[in-house]
Formats: C-alpha cells, structure tokens, sequence
C-alpha cells in the first residue's frame, strides 16, 4: 500500500481515482456476442460458451436431479452455516416490507402507492474464482420476499459442463425457478433478448468482471433494467488508536482478495496505527492462498494520515466506498456524518465479511463512487411502486379550477377540458 500523510484537500479528489480499465474494445465485444443472440439464440450461446468457458454444452439448464445430486455433496456443517445466514438475510429483507397508506390530500381525493413485484429477474453468480454462492442467497431472497414469478439464474459452467455444488443447493433452498449453465456476456445478452432455453428477464442481478458489467451495462439499451453499477470490489476503513491492527489488516486483506482490480483505503489520524496495521499486511498475506491476487490489489490501494477523524470521515464521503468500515471505539458520534457509503461496519467486531454472509444485510452494493447517488440492493430492488388516486365529486370540485388553470397556461386545451366536461356534469 502506497501511504500518504496529510495530503491536501486539493489533492483528495485524484487520491480517490480508482483503477481505470479500457472499455472501448470491451463495448464492441459486448455488441457483437449481443448481436449473434438475438439473431441466433442458443447456437450463439453456446457458441460463446465454448470460446470463453472451453466447455460444449448439449443443454443450458439444470435439471433437477443435477440441483439433488449436488445439494447431497454439501456437507451438513455447511449447510447449517447457509441456514443461519439464509434467516438473518430473510429477517432484514422482510422488515423492509412496506404497508400501503392512503393519504387525502385535499377532502374527496384520496392518493397512496402499492407495490408490485417485477414478474421476471435474472440473476448473475460468478462462478470462476470464487464461485459466490453466498450471492444466491443475497439475492435470490428478496426476490422471493418481493414475489417474483420467475427467477432465474445463470452461472458459469466448470470445463466439464458442472455447477459448483454450493451454488446449486443455495439457488434450490431459496426457491430459484430455473438454474443455467451459462457464464459472461453470453449470459447477460440470454437474458436480455431471451432464448429458446433461457427467458427474456425484466432485470438482471449480480455482480461479474469487467465483461459482466459491461454486458449488463448495453443491456440497459435493449429495456432491461439493471440492479446497480458495479465494478471491482473496494474497502474503505478509518482507524484511531482503539483500534485492533491484526482485525484492520485482516479486513483490507479479505476484500483485496476478490481480485486482482479491487481496491482498499486505509485512512487514520495516527501515523502510529497505520505503520501498525501495515506490519500486520506483511505478515498476514504470506499465509493467504491468493497471495498473489492480494498483493495485486495492494498496488492499487492506499492508507493514508489525516489530521483528524472528522476529515477522515470527509475523506470517505468523497470516496464514497462501496463498504465503510470504522475500526474502533469513538465512531459513534461520528456516524451521522456519513453521507455516502454502500454499507458501513461499526465497532472492533464488525468485520466485513459479516456483511458479506449472515449479518442480514445485503452485500450487493454500489462500486465505483456510484454510493454518491445508489443504494445498494434491498427488496425494493425488487418492486415497482404504482401510484393510485381516487377522485370523488366532491374531490374534483374541490382541485378541479386549479388543474384548468394550470392547464390553460401550458396552453393544453384538452387537458382542461377533461375537468370542464367533469365539473359541468354536475
């Protein structure tokens, strides 16, 4: 990690940069596979299939005895470790319910909004390095809380044409409608335009690498709707003294861990603690498999010293990290200052990995800056809200010359009209 100490505030926005790609050949990739889709549906599919994952596949669903084979190879302990986070997932989303409230705004007009589950969702789960089953349960849940119809989901496939087996059983324990053998772009653009084995889905769910996310980003032009943008995955965590150093650094470590691209922020207001929790990265990563990613993303990351926890707070807004950690005992205070983040973790305990599998809260979350104006996936991600309003006589006499006014001025004649046939009916 590259440490800084007292930058100025003049410098905090090129501080805040991430890792830029170049995604000018990857929208032209994007738009040819999307084209040979619709054109050519499955064939292309696989097609794709073959070029990316090496596998040749006969048929891109998952049949059932595949979904009970696999879920018979997870062992018990594990899935006892599922259920738990499957409750505190399904106990968070479920309070986010809301109950419809009919408000009159005026005597005789009553208005209030309902909501409706979006019928079809497709959801994206990586399955390369890390095969996200924990994904499945992120959003698989709410979709079901919200009440959609269908929802499937596409992964991709091993060179031998299988799923993980943790990947299966979550997607059968959730109540996912249908499983395909179906990875990258290929994947996004099946259910964009829809297949003769895989349905045209109204959203699309889930995170990927840069292709995914470019795919899910020219999706948008052909009426599929999108969860959020994402890109790689990032940390931002400010410390003080009352920190644990050993818990700072295995924290920065679990999510530079996600890939090579992804990025975490170390920010404190003693030079003391950031030499300390760097001393403990030295000693961490050596133990850690993906070292090599780890060390990667650590080339793209920073810790930096700033004067206080309150511009180190300033420092996080303008970053807006996908996961904010405070790492200590004096934050509270502080909390109500933080106006952009996609989940934040508070306290010495509240590692991020939490978050990641069974606090309750959901880990599909907004990257690149994008908390500035997102939020991340909630079970409204999963509804419309549709307004109603109800006009009685007396409603329409009461708002009824404001609305011919108002209408007269922007010169739209039958829209006045519309409330003059109304009134002299009376």
């Amino acid at each position: 990690m590259n440490k800084i100490i007292y930058p100025n505030k003049q410098d905090w926005l090129q501080l805040t940069q991430r890792p830029a790609a170049d995604i000018s050949e990857l929208k032209n990739i994007v738009n040819q596979i999307f084209d040979e889709i619709k054109k050519d549906g499955d064939e292309a599919v696989k097609k794709y299939c073959h070029i990316y994952d090496k596998v040749d596949l006969d048929s891109l669903a998952v049949n059932e005895k595949e979904i009970i084979d696999a879920s018979n190879k997870v062992p018990e302990e594990l899935k006892q470790a599922i259920q738990l986070a499957k409750s505190n997932i399904e106990k968070f989303h479920a309070s986010q319910q809301e109950k419809s409230k009919k408000i009159e705004t005026v005597k005789g007009v009553s208005c209030w909004r309902e909501s409706r589950a979006i019928e079809k969702v497709g959801i994206y789960i990586p399955g390369g390095t890390a095969p996200l089953f924990s994904t499945v349960l992120m959003l698989g849940i709410p979709a079901k809380l919200a009440g959609c119809k269908e929802v499937i989901l596409c992964t991709p496939p091993s060179k031998s044409g299988k799923i993980n087996n943790v990947i299966l059983y979550a997607a059968d324990l959730v109540g996912i409608t249908s499983v395909f053998r179906v990875g990258g772009i290929q994947a996004i653009g099946a259910m964009t335009f829809g297949t003769n084995s895989i349905p045209k889905v109204d959203k699309i769910f889930g995170p990927g690498n840069q292709f995914v996310t470019a795919a899910k980003q020219e999706a948008q032009n052909f009426g599929a709707a999108i969860d959020i943008p994402a890109g790689p995955s990032e940390l931002l965590i400010i410390t003080d003294k009352t920190c644990n150093p050993s818990f700072v650094a295995a924290d920065l470590l679990s999510q530079a861990e996600h890939g090579k691209d992804s990025q975490v922020i170390l920010l404190s207001d003693g030079d003391d603690v950031i030499d300390k929790v760097l001393l403990e990265l030295k000693q961490q990563v050596k133990t850690l498999p993906r070292k090599e990613i780890v060390q990667q993303a650590l080339e793209n990351s920073k810790a930096i010293v700033l004067p206080s926890l309150k511009e180190c707070i300033d420092f996080s807004n303008v970053y807006a990290p996908e996961h904010l950690v405070l790492a200590g005992n004096n934050f509270k205070p502080l909390i109500s200052k933080i106006s952009n983040a996609g989940s934040v973790f508070i306290g010495n305990y509240s590692c991020e990995s939490a978050g990641d599998y069974a606090s309750g809260t959901n880990h599909t979350l907004p990257t690149n800056g994008y908390a500035r104006n997102y939020s991340g996936v909630s079970l409204d991600s999963f509804v419309k809200k549709i307004t109603f309003q109800e006009l009685t006589k007396e409603g329409i006499q009461n708002i009824g010359l404001s609305i011919e006014l108002m209408a007269e001025a922007e010169q739209l004649f039958a829209h006045k009209n519309a409330v003059t046939l109304r009134l002299k009916s009376f």
